[in-house]
């Protein structure tokens, strides 16, 4: 296995959490959080640029080549990718399954995120490989959907997702930044863990909770436009 790459943006975004990099994509306006996704065994964490693959229903055309779904994205990936899965929130097959997350991590992937469902993950929990999907099951891909494409932009919820964007997932979430976004993104989400951190000084220090919770955490992520997020 290669040896992952140095990537300072990834680096960045490993000291950070998926519900501080939500709070600066809503302060930016950016939609990046992918709802309902979900770690497929506790303590699961990933942390990389995305190679993206396009999932559809049925098997695939009779004049195209049977390609197992997921193999070249496990292919065209670098140490330190995530694996990025559009399968349209479909859960009644596996979209992901045990043979490729050992090949995943012999090709040095940190990780895969699904809009689907996710199979074997009693080996994917033994084999440490962080999966994060919208369920579990046994069911198989095969004849139920195949692969469109690899590399392209995909869109997984309501995020679109490109292969080369920065994903974080963990225990709460899924997030993702678009590359071109990397720099005020990351920048604004250190501001905010910087701003919470103090916070926690304050009342670890005896603060009351009303002192500390008040307008400055409410308007932390006012918007130019004057709208508030909570």
């Amino acid at each position: 296995m290669t040896e992952a790459r140095t990537d300072p943006q990834v680096e960045r975004l490993r000291l950070l959490d998926s519900c501080v990099v939500s709070d600066a994509l809503d302060a930016l306006g950016i939609d990046g959080a992918i709802q309902g996704l979900a770690p497929r065994w506790e303590g699961a964490r990933a942390v990389g640029r995305a190679v993206t693959m396009q999932l559809a229903p049925g098997p695939a055309p009779e004049d195209r080549p049977k390609v197992h779904l997921g193999v070249r994205a496990i292919a065209s990936a670098r140490p330190g990718d995530v694996i990025v899965v559009a399968n349209g929130g479909r859960t009644g097959m596996g979209s992901w399954g045990g043979l490729l997350s050992v090949g995943a991590i012999a090709a040095g992937v940190v990780g895969v995120v699904t809009d689907g469902a996710c199979r074997d993950v009693d080996e994917a929990r033994e084999l440490r490989f962080p999966v994060f999907a919208r369920g579990s099951a046994a069911r198989t891909a095969r004849g139920r959907v195949h692969e469109t494409s690899c590399g392209e932009p995909v869109v997984v919820g309501s995020v679109r997702v490109s292969t080369g964007d920065l994903v974080l997932a963990d225990g709460t979430g899924v997030v993702v930044i678009a590359a071109e976004r990397a720099e005020d993104v990351l920048g604004r989400a250190e501001e905010i863990m910087a701003k919470e951190s103090a916070m926690v000084e304050e009342i670890r220090a005896g603060a009351t909770l009303s002192s500390v919770l008040g307008v400055r955490y409410e308007d932390m992520l006012v918007r130019a436009t004057g709208e508030k997020r909570v």
